[in-house]
This record gives C-alpha cells, structure tokens and sequence, in this order.
C-alpha cells in the first residue's frame, strides 16, 4: 500500500524559503513517478514538479529556478527545496505517485493514483 506523509509546511516572508519533505513507503522509486502539487483556494490544483524513475524532473514554468525537487532513495523521502518564495506561492502542498510506465501527462494532477494529505504554505508579503 503507497502511502505519502508531507511536512515541512508554514508561514514565511516573501523571499524566504522552506523544505518540505513527503515521507513514502509502498513502493519503489525506480519504477515510479512522484511529484508535487499545489492548490490554493479558489484555484485548481496545479504540477509544481515531478521527479520520474530515471531521476529526471520537470518543473512548472512559475517555480522554475526557484524551486528543486528530489528524493533520497535509502530514507524514502521526497523533497522540495523552495527558495525566493513569493505570496503566489501560498497554497496547500501536496506529494503524489503514480507507475512510471509509459508516457502520460505528469502536469495533470488526474493522472496519480496515490497522494498524501498536503501541508499548507503561506507566504506573506
């Protein structure tokens, strides 16, 4: 059974920065995708990045260079690196899996099957 547990969420100033961390267990890294995701209120949930089983990642145009996600395999943990935050980077954070067999669109939030219960970020400006 996957399970994802994210942390590392809270309240910063505009131009600081915060880890979160997604604490995984259920499955492999070298045959699955996991990424991140954000909502804020009112919005859609949106990819923020995605790290897939040959450790490549991609980014969202909005975090790009700003923003790095990675795993350590032999903790079973994923993170994201927030640096230069901004107050449209407030939001709930979330981590998410999916198999990474075959193509599929790793932005849209549909195509993950497991996620976690999210930790909230607020930046204040």
């Amino acid at each position: 059974q996957v399970q994802l547990v994210e942390s590392g969420g809270g309240s910063v100033q505009a131009g600081g920065s915060l880890r979160l961390s997604c604490a995984t267990s259920g499955y492999s890294y070298r045959n699955y995708c996991i990424g991140w995701f954000r909502q804020a209120p009112g919005k859609e949930r949106e990819v923020v990045a995605t790290i897939f089983p040959d450790v490549r990642s991609r980014y969202a145009a909005s975090v790009a260079g700003r923003f790095t996600i990675s795993q350590d395999s032999a903790k079973n943990t994923l993170y994201l690196q927030m640096n230069s935050l901004k107050a449209e980077d407030s939001a709930m954070y979330y981590c998410a899996a999916r198999p990474g067999d075959g193509w599929f669109q790793w932005w849209a939030p549909a195509e993950y099957q497991y996620w976690g219960q999210g930790t909230q970020v607020t930046v204040s400006s």
